[in-house]
């Protein structure tokens, strides 16, 4: 249980917010600094991007969207999981609902819905580095560790100083015996 609940708080806060209708030229700004940022700074600007990201454009979104974050830090992922449905039901192209819901499935121990809310994420935003994140660790728990591998070598190419993912690649290629995808 123990093992699932740090999984579960480390996808939470590697799974940023992630809307299609903010790729704008700041983004682009934002995600060339995150390249070159080193880890240090690349947090600050992670939270930049995070913040852009999570703007619906709709106040009401907004509040279904904080309840949904709400439920899932006070450890509800079930009440969650309704809030960002509802989400979801009136803004279809907002990949922070799916985001969100992805961790509270994941909380859940709901890998296939998961799964399929990261998919429509990086569909929607594919720069999402939070939700390949979060695609990296369901991978690797359930045994499939190339896939892993592959997508957590796509978030370095987005994200070079993600806290997880270098010492994720080094195990992640001793298992796969270092095979290249």
């Amino acid at each position: 249980m123990m093992r699932r609940n740090s999984v579960v708080a480390a996808i939470a806060a590697a799974m940023l917010a992630g809307s299609a209708g903010a790729q704008d030229v700041p983004l682009d700004d934002l995600f060339d600094a995150l390249r070159a940022a080193d880890a240090e700074t690349a947090p600050r600007i992670v939270d930049k991007i995070g913040a852009e990201w999570s703007k619906s454009g709709s106040p009401a979104m907004d509040l279904l969207l904080q309840r949904g974050r709400d439920a899932l830090d006070e450890g509800d992922a079930a009440q969650a999981i309704g809030h960002l449905t509802a989400l979801i039901d009136h803004a279809q192209d907002f990949a922070e609902a799916y985001n969100a819901r992805a961790t509270a499935f994941f909380a859940l121990g709901q890998y296939g819905p998961a799964m399929e809310d990261v998919r429509i994420v990086l569909a929607l935003n594919p720069r999402h580095f939070g939700a390949l994140s979060g695609l990296a660790i369901m991978l690797d728990e359930t045994g499939r560790k190339e896939g892993a591998l592959a997508a957590w070598r796509a978030v370095v190419a987005i994200y070079p100083a993600s806290p997880q993912a270098d010492d994720a690649i080094a195990r992640l290629e001793l298992e796969t015996g270092g095979r290249t995808l």
